[in-house]
């Protein structure tokens, strides 16, 4: 006969920490998603809160369980979706199968919110993708619309992805303002908030909001106007400098001797939307010019045929590119004939 000793059934316990990530998302709603993930191990005992997830029972099958769960935290991590067709393909032992077709989409540089393709969409932008892999500094110029920021942040958050750097770092100059925002209410971040705004919403489509408040909160992403780069060297790092044209000669010079070692640099322009008292003095036009011979650094042209705005977005630059021509071929005429009278 056995005795009572036999019969006793060790519980081990386990705890993960889910980092990172919005236990809503995670969890579904009304814990939707954790009910199904436990459906697959109901000898199990899990109690998920808040931002843990505690586990007890056989030991066995807690290793199994917690090897399923990493899997579908390092999918969340990769593609930002976690669906009940995911969790069941995950939770049935092939978890290959949905990663590689996630992988098969074509030109996606990473999956952003709700697993959304995130892709190089035009030539140009290709070609943009194409120069990061071989240049460190790349002017990427062109109209409104055309994707130019939008796949160099896209780019960036591949790069940290894939630990290729430690931080991202997106910068604009506030020329509105003058950089010089003492006037405007609010503290330092309300005051330049509005300038960043459009990094902060590219940023939003790619990563989730909780995982970027972390981001922003210990430094690996920093959003900050020209002005706070001074001084200062840039290594291991993304750096996106959007809004170039309306940086001055000395202005761009400055962020340009930031780069440190194992950095790469963007600089993003529209060179037909100057807004500084005078278009000699935009550092990105000076730029282009003197540092056109230097090994190394890339140029992506942008056009018109890349804009993928709405559809009249094309059509009104195309119109303000024929206008601002015409002006100036007249200046140009009217120079010519001036030159003509004083010989």
């Amino acid at each position: 006969m056995l005795d009572k000793e036999s019969y006793t059934v060790f519980m081990f316990e386990k705890l993960i920490h889910l980092e990172g990530i919005d236990p809503l998302e995670f969890y579904g709603v009304n814990n939707a998603k954790m009910n199904l993930i436990k459906s697959f191990f109901p000898k199990l005992v899990i109690v998920a809160r808040g931002n843990e997830i505690i586990m007890k029972g056989d030991e066995l099958e807690l290793h199994d369980f917690e090897k399923k769960l990493y899997l579908l935290i390092d999918h969340y991590h990769q593609f930002n979706l976690l669906n009940d067709d995911i969790i069941k393909t995950v939770m049935m032992n092939d978890a290959e199968g949905i990663t590689d077709t996630f992988e098969e989409e074509k030109d996606v540089l990473l999956f952003g919110i709700n697993g959304k393709a995130i892709r190089a969409r035009t030539p140009n932008q290709r070609l943009l993708v194409d120069a990061c892999k071989k240049s460190d500094l790349i002017f990427a110029v062109g109209p409104a619309g055309t994707g130019k920021t939008y796949t160099a942040i896209a780019l960036a958050v591949r790069a940290l992805k894939n630990r290729e750097i430690k931080r991202i770092i997106l910068s604009r100059p506030a020329v509105e303002a003058g950089e010089r925002l003492g006037f405007l209410p609010g503290d330092l971040k309300e005051k330049i908030d509005p300038y960043l705004q459009p990094l902060y919403d590219a940023l939003l489509d790619m990563i989730p909001a909780k995982k970027l408040d972390e981001f922003l909160k210990d430094g690996t992403i920093q959003i900050a106007p020209l002005a706070f780069m001074r001084g200062r060297t840039l290594s291991n790092a993304f750096v996106i400098l959007d809004e170039a044209q309306n940086t001055t000669i000395n202005q761009l010079k400055m962020f340009l001797t930031r780069m440190g070692m194992n950095a790469k640099f963007i600089i993003t322009g529209d060179e037909t939307q100057i807004d500084l008292p005078t278009r000699n003095q935009s550092g990105l036009l000076l730029a282009r010019k003197i540092l056109k011979n230097i090994r190394d650094i890339s140029v992506v042209q942008f056009d018109v045929k890349d804009i993928v705005r709405h559809r009249l977005v094309r059509d009104i630059v195309a119109a303000y590119d024929k206008y601002q021509a015409q002006q100036l071929a007249k200046k140009e005429l009217l120079n010519s004939d001036k030159i003509e009278e004083n010989e």
